[in-house]
């Protein structure tokens, strides 16, 4: 056996026996459970300005963009819910993705303020690809390029990790000091208008994502898209007013392009829900499972752009409104796990020329695959150890309702996955909650390749354990 091999099931063996002790210590907010359908349901909302200021390096893409100015702001949104003694805060960010740094320390910090469980709470992402780049392996490239030419980095003129933790306490606990009696409404619709599987199998026998319009090679898609737009509607429970909704659909936040920062598509659905709401009325996104799915119809020459895809987003919300359906008895409660899946290994050599390689990778002087696997090797070399944790987190709201939170830009196919098998009427998965570690492929997917898989920092069947720790959660708190 090579000595690469041997690293490999190393690395299974301590993934299931690491795996095992983490999932026996699953988390769960303490309460009983009898009394939590007769307690009133409390909720707040609060929303904080995220926004940089003019001039930081902008995530989403491999080469390197100086922002030019904000077209709309960029705000981290929180909702925190409380009944008896358990509590629970989502938090919902303009960003392309949540560092674990920035995540462990503002969900550490809001604990010790609010008394809110750290496991109780969540910090995901909305993957808008025009805001700032603050963390990994390219922001680090380009950091250390212009540190070594001038001796300071005009691109950042402060830690905003750092001021992104203190933001994130501060709107987690002012939602918390709002809290009062709600109303929860809660339902899906069907949009699909809206969104397209990017990967294609091809003439050649191979799959290649975003192959193109009207690429006369493509023969069908890869894979399936997952149509339903999930709600959750706040009302005041004594005014009766909309306070906030959450809308959950999977499509990549990669609409609007430029240089200036934007939350995408989500701000155009906010501003046309506000026209039937108030100004007052909180538009919460949280992005459904859309690894490989954006909006490009490879059929039309043509594609939406960030205003059409949210106003049409909005439209399908709006006539969705008076089908909700009340959650007559709420009964809040939370579990969280985590497991170890194994991270692809590289040797010395190969990081040594990925290192070597990074200066290109905003070039054209590599093909596009091998600039892509330079960025993921170092990104890498900033995880310790062969295992990576990924936390799975599940809330339920009531009999009708839960909300799953996935680490990562997971597939499409394992959130339906996670749909199909959940005993909640009505499951809402969100992806990219408390880190990023890469895209989160299917087993199907590793073995066809193409760019998510490259661009993957997990081993084939990391998301399949992802699935399975979901789908466990989901019947423990059924029951």
């Amino acid at each position: 056996m090579s000595k690469k091999n041997r690293i490999n099931v190393l690395a299974d063996i301590l993934a299931m026996v690491v795996s095992l002790s983490m999932i026996a210590g699953d988390s769960v907010a303490q309460a009983n459970e009898s009394d939590t359908g007769k307690t009133e349901l409390m909720a707040g909302v609060a929303v904080v300005d995220i926004t940089p200021p003019k001039g930081w390096r902008m995530s989403g893409y491999f080469r390197e963009r100086i922002n030019t100015g904000t077209h709309d702001p960029l705000k981290a949104k929180a909702m925190v819910l409380a009944q008896g003694d358990r509590q629970a805060a989502l938090v919902f960010c303009d960003l392309s993705k949540i560092s674990l740094n920035v995540s462990d320390q503002a969900r550490r910090l809001a604990s010790r303020r609010t008394g809110i469980p750290q496991s109780n709470i969540v910090i995901a992402a909305t993957h808008t690809h025009t805001g700032p780049l603050y963390f990994d392996a390219l922001r680090n490239h380009f950091h250390q390029r212009v540190m070594n030419q001038h001796g300071n980095d005009p691109y950042e003129p402060f830690d905003y990790s750092a001021i992104l933790v203190k933001k994130l306490v501060e709107v987690i606990s002012e939602a918390r000091t709002s809290a009062k009696p709600t109303l929860l409404e809660v339902g899906k619709a069907e949009e699909t208008r809206l969104s397209f599987n990017r990967r294609f199998h091809m003439k050649d026998g191979t799959v290649r994502f975003n192959p193109g319009r009207l690429n006369p090679r493509i023969v069908r898609p890869a894979g399936p898209v997952d149509p339903h737009v999930g709600i959750l509607l706040l009302r005041d429970a004594n005014s009766r007013r909309a306070i906030a909704a959450l809308t959950v659909f999977a499509l990549h936040t990669a609409t609007t392009g430029g240089t200036e920062y934007s939350a995408d598509y989500p701000y155009y659905l906010e501003h046309e829900l506000r026209k039937i709401t108030d100004d007052k009325f909180v538009s919460i996104f949280g992005i459904g499972t859309c690894g490989d799915v954006n909006h490009i119809d490879v059929k039309i020459k043509t594609k939406p752009s960030a205003r059409q895809i949210g106003t049409r987003l909005a439209e399908t919300v709006r006539n969705a409104l008076p089908k909700l359906c009340f959650l007559d008895s709420p009964s809040l409660a939370i579990k969280s796990a985590k497991i170890a899946v194994p991270m692809q290994q590289y040797n010395s050599e190969q990081v040594v020329q990925a290192a070597q390689s990074m200066d290109k990778v905003a070039t054209r002087k590599l093909p596009f695959l091998k600039r892509v696997e330079a960025y993921k090797i170092m990104d890498l070399q900033l995880r310790k150890g062969p295992l990576l944790p990924l936390e799975v987190q599940v809330f339920r709201f009531g009999n009708d309702l839960a909300i799953v939170t996935l680490p990562g830009e997971v597939f499409v196919e394992l959130g339906l996955a996670i749909k199909k098998a959940s005993p909640f009427k009505n499951t809402l998965v969100i992806e990219l909650a408390n880190d990023a570690p890469g895209y989160i492929p299917t087993q199907k997917a590793f073995a066809e390749g193409s760019y998510e898989t490259v661009n993957s920092r997990i081993r084939s069947g990391g998301g399949e354990m992802m699935v399975e720790t979901a789908v466990r959660l989901l019947k423990e708190l059924a029951e």
